[in-house]
């Protein structure tokens, strides 16, 4: 690409007051004319804040990029969008993924931008970034936040997906409030997202896999410098991709949506995983469904060791080679031949790798666990699907009949899942109705619902569960989640009530509720559908365009893209 075919030059390359407007207002921050005049322009689209600790630390990491920017004749120009803070966010994050993806694409389309590199860490702050950036489709690069330092108490390693075991703890009265207190402080030790194999380093290991970044971007922790090194080398390495007019379409290819697919499986990756990466084909014009997702991790076994379906750590994961080691176990099942960012094939990126560790990361002869994966179900419960993630899942669970224990919404789990009038045993299944996209509205991560008091007294640690809603990528357990279509707009998963019995049948890839047709048509004409009442907003918007799960659960009206042209060229 020429100085001539910079897209900035429509705004900075041009004579008479607009010219005079638009750089003018760019030196009153101290920038000589030529400083932005025929270079390529890069803007850093950065999700720091301090209400999403996970990205705290990207004013920093920005100022590396710009470095590297800089020391390869670009300019940049750092602009924010609004961050998703998972841990804080009521009434949940996923509510405002597609707002961010208006946000970033909006904002690099309207700017004169010749490429992006998008800062991204916390769970749904990458997906929103990529899916933005896809819809104006010039060239960009991701560089992830990275993972915090693994936690330590009392001389043992722990990360998020404690949570929930210090949670059942407290409930069962075996650990008090205070011990928590100082156990928060122990895990969370330093800048960066999730120290397991949670949604964040599932999304950071899905971009690596894309082709989206340089290659080990996934598990550099955050604290280490060679994360900054790397997000300098990736400010050298936009500009070139600017001059080499490399866009998101030229590595978002079938094939590289199909690589992350069998990565993801191979790692142990988020459910959230499933859910992002439609949005983001939805958004590339790649066709992918949910049953391509069964098909191709299909006989994929668990081969790198993190929790939550394993016993690691992100941390450990870099030092065993991170995610370039993890590719070269996988090469003989890899479209090698896809391009990455830095201009080289993926396998050319992982060639040389080494595995430093055995204990992290296995091999798909000698594999941690043979059992990995997204499981899809479908059923007249799920007919448009549901997700089971099996290296979570409890064996004995996997071909289970049982009666529902049904919750209609949050609040009724809420309020009676330890009582002790509570009719249940370990045979039950727990049903939670209207978390999906619609009904929540936003999806949240409350699908793994806590077990009733009175079976953890008892030693029960799992139960199959199901819900239209999702689980934390840190979480565990025999849980289907996405359940599509949801109960909010009257899917089969409505008509489920207390005492009806569920089939699940994971090898088989069913989900059954075993009720009549005619009765489920009895029970149909007297649903009242509970759709959430918002007539303004966002939030309105949302309810009203949100597609369901198994599309991805973008908006129906952003699926696609509308390019970098601007729509009206004036000032």
């Amino acid at each position: 690409m020429g100085e001539k075919d910079l897209r900035s030059r429509n705004w900075f390359g041009r004579k008479g007051k607009d010219g005079f407007i638009y750089r003018a207002w760019v030196k009153n921050q101290g920038f000589p004319d030529y400083e932005f005049n025929d270079k390529p322009v890069i803007g850093i689209c950065n999700t720091w804040s301090e209400l999403a600790p996970c990205n705290a630390h990207f004013r920093e990491l920005a100022e590396s990029v710009k470095h590297g920017i800089w020391e390869a004749g670009g300019f940049p120009l750092e602009f924010p969008v609004m961050s998703l803070g998972e841990t804080l966010m009521k009434p949940t994050a996923m509510l405002y993924r597609n707002l961010v993806s208006m946000d970033v694409e909006e904002s690099i389309r309207a700017n004169p931008l010749d490429g992006v590199v998008l800062l991204c860490g916390c769970d749904k702050t990458t997906p929103a970034l990529v899916m933005g950036a896809c819809s104006v489709d010039i060239p960009a690069l991701v560089v992830s936040g990275g993972a915090m330092l693994t936690g330590r108490y009392r001389g043992k390693s722990i990360g998020t997906s404690d949570v929930w075991r210090y949670h059942d703890e407290v409930r069962e009265g075996r650990l008090k409030q205070e011990e928590l207190s100082t156990i928060e402080a122990a895990m969370c030790r330093s800048c960066g997202h999730c120290a397991v194999m949670g949604t964040a380093s599932s999304m950071a290991c899905m971009v690596e896999s894309l082709g989206l970044s340089l290659p080990g971007n996934a598990a550099i922790p955050a604290a280490d410098s060679r994360r900054k090194t790397l997000a300098h080398l990736s400010g050298v390495r936009i500009v070139e991709m600017v001059k080499e007019n490399m866009k998101p379409s030229d590595i978002l290819t079938r094939k590289a949506f199909e690589n992350a697919i069998k990565v993801n499986t191979a790692i142990g990756g988020s459910t959230n995983f499933a859910i992002h990466l439609l949005a983001i084909a939805g958004r590339a014009g790649v066709p992918l469904t949910l049953d391509d997702m069964d098909h191709l991790s299909a006989g994929i076994p668990l081969i790198v060791n993190l929790q939550p379906s394993g016993e690691y750590f992100m941390e450990d994961l870099f030092y065993a080679g991170g995610l370039p080691a993890v590719l070269k176990e996988l090469d003989s099942i890899l479209h090698r031949d896809c391009m990455t960012v830095n201009g080289k094939t993926i396998q050319e990126n992982y060639k040389d790798a080494e595995n430093y560790d055995k204990e992290v990361i296995a091999s798909l002869d000698q594999p941690f666990n043979k059992v990995s994966g997204l499981g899809v179900l479908k059923g007249n419960l799920c007919e448009d699907g549901a997700v089971i993630k099996l290296s979570a899942a409890s064996p004995h669970l996997m071909r289970h009949t049982g009666k529902a224990v049904v919750f209609e919404n949050i609040e009724d789990y809420k309020a009676r899942i330890d009582s002790d009038e509570l009719e249940v045993d370990e045979n039950s299944i727990l049903v939670l109705k209207n978390v999906g996209p619609k009904g929540y509205p936003g999806m949240p991560e409350v699908g793994n619902m806590g077990l009733p008091k009175k079976l953890l007294n008892r030693g029960i640690t799992d139960m199959v569960r199901v819900s239209d809603g999702r689980m934390s990528g840190t979480a565990f357990g025999t849980v289907v989640l996405h359940v599509s279509p949801e109960a909010a707009i009257g899917g089969i998963f409505a008509l489920v009530k207390t005492g009806d019995t569920i089939s699940l049948d994971v090898p088989k890839r069913s989900l059954m509720l075993n009720v009549s047709k005619e009765e489920l048509a009895e029970r149909k004409k007297e649903l009242k559908l509970s759709l959430p009442s918002v007539n303004r907003g966002y939030v309105g918007l949302y309810i009203d365009h949100v597609l369901q799960a198994n599309e991805g659960a973008d908006m129906d009206f952003l699926r696609g893209k509308s390019g970098s042209q601007v729509a009206r060229d004036s000032h």
